[in-house]
């Protein structure tokens, strides 16, 4: 009997009576970070790490939650089970599942380069690695976090000196927060969308330290915060919400910038890449460390990826889920001003 399988209700162990970011309502649903498409509403029993937890309640209100500490073990009936750094989002994990001495490994959402506001990725050893592989292709392979912050604070600053307001898409929870460790305040006032803000508040709560930025209401003047960039989830540009700010310049932060067009589909001024999830030699590398001979894939490149896999010695296969990983479409679910 494998160590999990994937059911209706999402991936199952069967011997802990358990299933790992289920897309269904299930009874105990193992989470291992908070962004909408793992951690979903309707559980009756729910199970992160503490640092995910305040972000996980923000989100889902008032559920029956249990946090662990990272490396800690718990025995669920027939399962031994533990959560690992995923360097995703801060507090996102990887979850170990030891079951009769067999190990699985399931990642999430992961990334290997550190950006100095989440845990950093540990590898987890383990016989069968279940990996995402959203830029399981060559062409993604991602710029240094600092290289890309000169990039974006130039873009700020001569945008700013054009007489127009920057505005920088960019999700709620992960890659807002990353990149506001990334601007220079000495250019200008950070503002906010309140989809971001609300989180913002949430990671500072915990502990989490965040430059300062002011929340963009119905009140909120541009003209009072001269040289201000504008930070807004994707929905948000070329909305209504955006025309306050008079002539801007848009500009969205994603891996999917790495492809030619994307940009423009979105209809973008600059296009930054970024991204919270593992690059093809970051996929390659997680898997090596992990010493699985056997790696199952989702939501992605799926297919080439699984063929890359079997060219390389390992036992690959593909497993259907309904994670999206980083789609250029997805809607925020704060509400905000």
């Amino acid at each position: 009997m494998a160590v999990l399988s994937v059911t209706p209700e999402g991936i199952y162990c069967e011997a802990g009576g358990f299933h790992i970011d289920p897309w269904r309502p299930v009874d105990r649903a193992l989470i291992t970070h908070g962004h909408a498409d793992h951690a979903r509403p309707g559980h009756r029993r729910y199970l992160c790490t503490g640092p995910a937890a305040p972000v996980i309640r923000h989100r889902l209100g008032q559920i029956d939650l249990d946090t662990m500490r990272y490396g800690e073990e718990r025995r669920i009936d027939g399962a031994t089970v533990s959560f690992h750094p995923a360097g995703h989002v801060p507090g996102s994990a990887q979850i170990r599942v030891a079951v009769s001495g067999e190990v699985w490994v399931v990642s999430g959402d992961y990334k290997l380069e550190p950006d100095g506001l989440c845990e950093p990725f540990e590898p987890v050893q383990a016989d069968t690695f279940i990996t995402e592989c959203t830029f399981g292709l060559p062409v993604f392979t991602w710029t240094p976090q600092a290289e890309v912050a000169q990039d974006i604070n130039r873009w700020w600053a001569d945008t700013v000196a054009a007489g127009r307001t920057p505005i920088l898409g960019a999700y709620s929870l992960g890659k807002a927060q990353r990149i506001l460790t990334m601007l220079d305040a000495a250019i200008g006032p950070i503002l906010t969308h309140g989809a971001i803000e609300n989180t913002n508040e949430v990671l500072r709560a915990q502990g989490i330290a965040l430059p300062a930025t002011i929340r963009v209401t119905p009140d909120t003047d541009p003209k009072r915060h001269p040289g201000a960039v504008v930070l807004a989830p994707p929905s948000a540009l070329g909305s209504a919400w955006a025309n306050r700010f008079g002539a801007t310049s848009t500009a969205f932060a994603s891996g999917w910038m790495r492809l030619r067009g994307v940009r423009r589909r979105r209809a973008a001024d600059r296009g930054f890449v970024i991204s919270d999830h593992a690059d093809w030699p970051g996929l390659n590398a997680a898997i090596r460390e992990t010493g699985a001979e056997r790696v199952l894939v989702t939501h992605g490149y799926t297919a080439q990826f699984r063929r890359w896999l079997e060219t390389q010695g390992y036992d690959a296969q593909e497993v259907e889920t309904e994670f999206e990983g980083e789609s250029l479409e997805t809607a925020e679910p704060d509400s905000a001003a």
